[in-house]
């Protein structure tokens, strides 16, 4: 049972008389306890004649998959069992960063039939969201008192990184025809592997031509280029204690996840195998052996419960899990924290074993150290020294992958996914892939 604020009001409505008939002679105490007592009979017979709420049935209308950020319309169905008309108020109870309303919603259900009732959900944070029940208040025909039960309805949200590196993917695609010659100008394609022959325009790189091919024609063949397919690329994420620092907006973590969903939908175009792990001292997802248009629905689906542990990351079994996903040489794309020296000195033990055998690259999202302010009082040159220090120990870090084998590359959390797509363009013009 539960009681309104009408209840209160009705209560407050009886101070007038009471202070009315106190002045006649009356007993005061008498009138207010007559008055209590009699708003309490009032609420007792409004909650017994409320509908039973436990006879209620409640089911849902929810999509299991959402982006973050994003609006989602889902339902509640609630079905009356009972003889009443059912006047309720219906509450959800998703936690805080499902973004549902805190409002009741109201719903009136006559006996024996259903009624929908909508639910918007706005998700702030990715990974599972539950509800496991539902609380339903139903009211009395005074709407004084009512009954009030909490019925069991489980549901789950899987609320998916929101991709919002996708804006970058047009232009990084009109770069990859180019490579591949595919464009509406009569250009070479880039690239090291041969993919056919055509007849020579005025204009197309006479190095190119084919001697024999022209002998057998009669006329001038040229020979077309194109990048190397087939490639494999393995996007390692990692998932430790670094992973949960705040870079620009959002964890580090989360902008490594849009790297890795911007390369692997460019490599995915490009005719490569693409490989994810996301990894700390244990395996917290992976994904291979997908390609074509199921691969970035597989990735944002593993990606999506994965938080950083605040443990520190055992590059060697890393390294070890990235040798089985593939014998063959391969792009490997490192998402880590790079600007600290102490924090990388296993991770930068493990590098030269990678590299011996695949291409390296590490990418790095940061805030930077930013420009360092006017020296003007002790507290600017103590800021100025940090920057300084934040600098150094960063350059330091890059060095170290260099002379490893590797390159490195360091942008903010906006900036590191077209950063990272570039760097894969780049290596396939120039056929290093």
């Amino acid at each position: 049972m539960y009681i309104t604020g009408r209840l209160a009001l009705l209560l407050a409505l009886g101070v007038a008389p009471v202070v009315l008939l106190s002045t006649a002679g009356a007993s005061a105490w008498a009138v207010v306890a007559g008055w209590v007592v009699l708003c309490a009979l009032l609420a007792a017979a409004d909650a017994i004649l409320a509908a039973d709420p436990r006879a209620l049935e409640i089911t849902r209308t929810l999509p299991e998959r959402a982006l973050r950020d994003q609006p989602v319309a889902g339902e509640l169905r609630v079905r009356n069992g009972g003889r009443r008309t059912l006047r309720a108020r219906v509450r959800d109870a998703w936690q805080p960063t499902a973004g549902a309303s805190p409002e009741r919603l109201g719903v009136v259900v006559p006996p024996g039939e259903r009624r929908g009732v909508a639910l918007t959900l706005l998700p702030r944070r990715r990974g599972e969201l539950r509800s496991e029940f539902v609380v339903v208040r139903s009211e009395g025909p005074l709407r004084l008192a009512g009954r009030q039960a909490t019925l069991p309805a489980p549901a789950r949200l899987r609320v998916l990184p929101p991709f919002t590196a996708r804006r970058h993917l047009p232009s990084r695609l009109a770069r990859l025809r180019e490579l591949d010659g595919n464009t509406t100008l009569q250009i070479r394609g880039a690239g090291t592997e041969f993919d056919s022959l055509r007849e020579y325009v005025r204009g197309d790189d006479v190095r190119s031509i084919d001697w024999r091919a022209t002998a057998r024609a009669g006329t001038t063949m040229l020979r077309t280029w194109r990048p190397e397919r087939d490639r494999h690329v393995v996007i390692v994420i990692d998932t430790g204690r670094t992973a949960a620092a705040r870079v620009g907006d959002g964890a580090r973590l989360d902008a490594a996840m849009e790297s890795a969903l911007l390369l692997a939908a460019l490599a995915a175009r490009a005719g490569d195998h693409v490989h994810l792990l996301m990894f700390d001292r244990v395996t917290r997802a992976r994904v291979t052996r997908v390609d074509g248009a199921q691969l970035l629905p597989a990735l944002v689906d593993a990606m999506a419960p994965v938080e950083p542990q605040l443990i520190d990351t055992d590059w060697d079994a890393a390294f070890a899990q990235v040798r089985g996903l593939t014998q063959r040489p391969a792009l490997v794309v490192l998402l880590t924290a790079a600007d600290d020296p102490e924090a990388a000195r296993a991770f930068l033990a493990s590098l030269p074993a990678v590299a011996a055998r695949s291409r390296l690259l590490v990418a790095t999202a940061t805030d930077g150290p930013g420009e360092a302010p006017a020296r003007d009082d002790a507290t600017a040159v103590y800021a100025a020294a940090a920057i300084e220090r934040a600098r150094s120990d960063a350059d330091r870090v890059r060095g170290a992958i260099v002379r490893a084998g590797g390159d490195a590359v360091t942008a903010s959390a906006d900036d590191l996914p077209p950063v990272v797509a570039d760097r894969y363009l780049a290596l396939k013009a120039a056929g290093r892939l």
